[in-house]
């Protein structure tokens, strides 16, 4: 327990946690939590308790919290005899101790989340950014819970609604957090942005946090950012890295496109996410620098890029028939769906699950071509059979769905479309 004896001046309090001493003043009439002695001579006399909790109200402040706020934390956490003044826990101490904290606060943010609590899912965060530093929270328990609930929702266990509810709480708290960061104190301008198509953004919001708690100048520029007029805002930013970040296939044709555009005006990519993490072969054909799925080091990792950066690689090219393809099928796509929607029709299956199903197997395809590897179709194939089979839908089902679409490209693609018939003959015969 901190000591309790009244010895440091205004003076020394000041000169160590860094506060105006009006504000000192201010809080000690708002709050009450601060009852300074007084001296023979009259002067205020504080305890190295009391400058241990100044300390710990500055750090939930710079977090994002409230003065009002984390008061009331400090005070809730004192009448359960928690002590609240102990040091916020570093990734170490988590790693020694084991991930449980963090792991109990993820499953009571999730439930409240679950059931649409938002004050009940606040005060959870409000709780673990007490005992955690905020890398870690941000990432074990926010980002992994929405995985968790992505899970959810792709095996029929959770809405979209709910989904949609936990991505805009958890997103609500880190745009505090950014809100309250300090001035940038580093050179340099680093640009992040979602590539076109891609919606979720969150894990760049994060690193964008992470980037600022550490002094970098940061311009965030959100989720499914064009290419449109892109120039202008490199002209404007001057920016010495791009920062993006790609979740599906279908992004991650287009962060190979932004890629190669970033070529052009020599700013250098680094970027992540999870196609590339479930398949480390997408990486060979984008131009930039993958961070990898490390999320509580990415910070460092780009800082490295930044002060001493290793050649970059340069993304694999597309060969002539993985173009002329890709041209043909994006020419033909949509009377190939219609013609396996009419095919289908006498089928159990809804139509439109088989709308969904069309659009998802199209933008793979399209995806992989773009790519250049129509093998890095098989991640996504396995991704909707999943999908299909929580629907309801038999595997012979799906065998026989890839076999009319694999005709149907056959017919309308011929010759030029052989890429796209090997690759879908491959999933009419696995299980």
């Amino acid at each position: 327990m901190a000591d309790n004896t009244p010895v440091y001046n205004l003076k020394a309090v000041i000169n160590e946690i860094g506060l105006n001493p009006a504000t000192l003043r201010a809080w000690e009439r708002r709050y009450g939590l601060v009852k300074p002695k007084r001296s023979p001579g009259g002067h205020r006399l504080y305890t190295r308790q009391d400058i241990d909790m100044l300390k710990w109200l500055i750090e939930r402040q710079k977090e994002g919290l409230s003065i009002s706020s984390a008061a009331e934390m400090w005070k809730s956490q004192q009448k359960d005899n928690h002590d609240i003044s102990q040091p916020i826990l570093t990734q170490a101490q988590i790693s020694t101790m084991g991930e449980s904290v963090l792991d109990e606060l993820r499953e009571k943010w999730l439930s409240a989340c679950m059931d649409f609590d938002d004050l009940t899912a606040n005060q959870i965060l409000d709780q673990a950014f007490s005992v955690a530093a905020p890398e870690l929270i941000l990432s074990q328990v926010l980002q992994n819970g929405i995985a968790q609930i992505g899970e959810g929702w792709y095996t029929g266990v959770i809405s979209v609604q709910q989904e949609h509810f936990a991505i805009a709480v958890a997103s609500r708290r880190v745009n505090a957090l950014l809100a309250a960061s300090a001035p940038p104190t580093r050179l340099g301008r680093i640009l992040v942005a979602c590539p076109p198509g891609e919606d979720h953004d969150f894990i760049l919001l994060m690193i964008t946090f992470f980037l600022k708690r550490r002094g970098w100048d940061v311009v965030y520029l959100g989720s499914n950012v064009p290419l449109l007029n892109l120039d202008s805002t490199i002209r404007s930013t001057s920016p010495i890295l791009f920062l993006s970040v790609a979740q599906t296939l279908k992004t991650a044709s287009s962060l190979r496109t932004l890629s190669e555009y970033l070529v052009t005006q020599g700013i250098p990519l680094a970027y992540g996410g999870r196609i590339f993490n479930e398949v480390p072969d997408a990486t060979q054909y984008i131009s930039g620098y993958f961070l990898g799925n490390d999320l509580v080091n990415v910070a460092q990792m780009i800082e490295h890029l930044v002060s001493t950066p290793p050649p970059m690689p340069s993304g694999l090219p597309v060969t002539p028939l993985y173009t002329l393809t890709l041209k043909q099928f994006n020419q033909n796509e949509g009377a190939i769906a219609t013609h396996v929607s009419s095919i289908f029709r006498s089928e159990p299956v809804d139509p439109a699950q088989l709308d969904n199903t069309n659009a998802y197997l199209g933008r793979f395809i399209a995806s992989a071509l773009t790519l250049g590897d129509i093998n890095l179709l098989d991640n996504s194939i396995l991704w909707l059979n999943g999908l299909l089979k929580t629907e309801g839908l038999s595997a012979k089902l799906v065998r026989q769905y890839y076999a009319t679409y694999r005709l149907e490209v056959e017919h309308y693609l011929g010759d030029q479309g052989s890429l796209i018939q090997d690759q879908l003959a491959k999933y009419e015969l696995s299980e």
